[in-house]
């Protein structure tokens, strides 16, 4: 989607603090980090939220699961939440896929 906040981002037509990237997706640091560790792992392909997650596209989710996994480990963070918003309501802003990985403080239940 060409006036994608995040497709921008993943693209490289927007600055960012990569975390990592590959053939599906792309991690960058959060911009607002809401915990010591705060980083957003987005398809490069758009989807607007996990309500747009189908049997036919649901592959790149489980991929960047693995990739959290993975830089949770590299990165050290023994504990970690991993966030997804969808909807206005929920606090979703940009209507693009994201999860956000934070670590690094207590995480209060329930949130918000």
């Amino acid at each position: 989607m060409s006036d994608c906040l995040f497709c921008k981002i993943a693209a490289g037509e927007i600055p960012s603090k990569k975390v990592c990237e590959d053939d599906l997706c792309y991690a960058f640091h959060d911009i607002a980090p809401q915990a010591p560790a705060h980083f957003l792992v987005i398809p490069k392909a758009h989807l607007a939220s996990v309500s747009d997650v189908t049997e036919e596209n649901c592959a790149v989710v489980g991929h960047i699961f693995a990739v959290i996994a993975r830089l949770s480990k590299e990165l050290g963070l023994d504990s970690y939440r991993v966030v997804s918003n969808i909807g206005e309501q929920a606090g979703q802003s940009v209507p693009h896929l994201r999860f956000h990985v934070l670590s690094g403080r207590d995480m209060t239940w329930p949130p918000g």
